[in-house]
């Protein structure tokens, strides 16, 4: 057992027991014990704790031979016998023991390089320096062992700790863990500054020339000083590595709880909105009905972006987390697709909403431009004065008018009841289709009147462009002049012959209304007011 040298060593032999770091010639250490008269009352039990110590410094092993110098005083040198006989019946000659006279005779046996000065060696040795070096080394390698039993320590209470459910708690867990690491690191980051400078002090001798050299005892410190620095720095690597995997798999635990959190609150939110998209359902009766809900579903589709645009980038966020590997794939990866059909019936129910609303709008103002054309129709039938087609001209302005104005008719007609049921399919709700039916209806009465002035103002002026036949005076009378004389006819005959509408059936025959003299003016509407009743207009 390698035991702390300040108990094994210091204590007991301050300078009778040396380890100089010679070799013999099998390259077995040296050890030492010079003379040393209190030596018998040394207790067996710590001479045993300083041998062992000193066998396993360098290289470990077993006694294989002792040298013994005989004293030079006779008194000395029979005890030493009597003592050498008594240990080797101890020793029951596992041991050889060789007794020496003098010391030129260990030099038979060991060389003057590889034995200190006191023994006629030439080999230098520092025993002070020794011992501060080794007990360096000791207080190093004990460091070194506490450290990596803390390490072990924490190591094992990470791989024991319950993962927490709340996001909070494995924040703090998280943050009480890197603490500890920290620490811990701080401490392996010191101890390597203390082995560093150990080794280069022990190291500093070879370093005062280009010719110094470290001893044998030296170099061997050194040995054992670089051996711990690689032990730590393997300990450090191990505890780095173990540290990355726990930080990462407790960091990608704290990720998931937030994916998981961030995908409950924004799945709510999108369910909500797609529900209230549902209820969504009225469409509009009028122009400003579907105006004033286009504006609302508007408002609701920007209630609808900020959630859009947190699942569109949470779902961009679980496939990073999947494309670094995270440990819970098989979970993250049906969230982001869940999150992403979310996000697309979202979008697709909202253009299709906003496209029926359009629709809808597009129909009601179709519906309102053909309800005014009526109008403008009736309102041009209605002015065209009576007395201004009794001549030819005044017939074909009122024809070029109503050519005219039936022209612009392009502009608000609606197509065929198929292709109207094809096109407004979706919005046709009992209300709107009766209120189109009714704009129908009244085209075509529209159209069917327009028709039939056209039919009487064609007949008026073939009447009035009949050409007169000359008549021959009768040969047997003479001629006679007579002052002309026309006949008026009575009003009510004179209303009737002609294709308008009496001045009773007019909205009010009080009001003077301006007859349309050019086509420029056909197309517009007018500035007059005119009620929106329906006027039956006589052809």
């Amino acid at each position: 057992m390698n035991l702390p040298l300040s108990t094994a060593f210091t204590q007991i032999f301050p300078t009778q027991a040396l380890n100089p770091g010679g070799r013999g010639k099998d390259g077995a250490p040296i050890i030492t014990f010079p003379e040393f008269v209190g030596f018998k009352h040394i207790p067996d039990e710590d001479f045993l704790n300083v041998m062992t110590y000193l066998t396993s410094v360098a290289f470990p092993g077993n006694l294989k031979l002792i040298f013994i110098l005989r004293p030079s005083r006779f008194i000395q040198r029979t005890f030493t016998d009597i003592g050498i006989k008594y240990y080797r019946d101890e020793f029951k000659m596992k041991v050889p023991i060789v007794m020496l006279n003098s010391i030129s005779d260990l030099h038979d046996h060991i060389d003057k390089s590889q034995l200190t000065e006191d023994l006629g060696g030439t080999l230098e040795y520092h025993h002070s320096q020794w011992i501060n070096h080794r007990t360096a080394i000791e207080n190093f390698a004990l460091a070194l062992k506490t450290t990596a039993q803390m390490l072990q320590t924490f190591g094992a209470c990470l791989a024991t700790t319950e993962l927490p459910r709340s996001i909070p708690s494995t924040e703090d867990l998280l943050m009480s863990h890197m603490r500890q690491q920290n620490k811990l690191q701080d401490e392996l980051k010191l101890l390597g500054k203390q082995g560093a400078t150990l080794l280069s002090c022990m190291q500093e001798p070879a370093t005062k020339s280009p010719t110094s050299k470290l001893s044998l005892n030296e170099f061997e410190n050194v040995a054992t000083m670089e051996r711990l620095l690689v032990q730590l720095d393997e300990t450090e690597k191990a505890f780095s590595q173990f540290w990355s995997e726990h930080h990462l798999k407790l960091n990608q635990y704290l990720q998931l709880q937030h994916f998981e959190h961030n995908f409950c609150e924004v799945k709510l939110a999108l369910d909500n909105l797609l529900a209230e998209q549902t209820e969504f359902s009225d469409i509009g009766d009028n122009v400003m009905h579907v105006e004033q809900l286009l504006k609302e579903h508007k408002k609701l589709e920007g209630e609808g972006q900020e959630f859009l645009e947190k699942a569109q980038l949470l779902a961009v966020i679980g496939d990073q987390l999947i494309q670094n590997h995270h440990y819970a794939v098989d979970s993250i990866r049906p969230r982001c697709a869940e999150l992403r059909h979310l996000c697309d019936n979202f979008i697709n129910e909202n253009k299709k909403k906003h496209d029926i609303l359009e629709k809808s709008l597009e129909l009601h103002r179709r519906l309102d431009k053909v309800s005014q054309w009526c109008e403008a129709g009736i309102y041009l039938l209605a002015s065209q004065a009576v007395d201004k087609c009794q001549s030819r001209e005044g017939v074909d302005i009122a024809l070029n008018d109503i050519e005219t104005f039936l022209g612009t008719a392009k502009e608000y007609q609606l197509p065929s009841s198929k292709d109207f049921y094809n096109q407004y399919e979706l919005m046709l709700t009992l209300d709107i289709k009766a209120k189109a039916q009714k704009v129908l209806q009244k085209l075509s009465d529209v159209q069917e009147i327009f028709h039939k002035r056209q039919m009487s103002l064609m007949k008026l002026a073939a009447r009035q462009t009949r050409p007169v036949q000359p008549v021959a005076p009768h040969p047997e009378s003479s001629p006679k002049w007579v002052s002309p004389k026309i006949s008026q006819p009575s009003t009510l005959e004179y209303w009737s012959e002609l294709p308008f509408a009496s001045p009773g059936d007019l909205p009010n025959p009080r009001i003077k209304i301006a007859l349309l003299m050019s086509p420029a003016l056909a197309g517009r509407f007018f500035t007059t007011t005119v009620s929106s009743r329906y006027y039956h207009v006589c052809p």
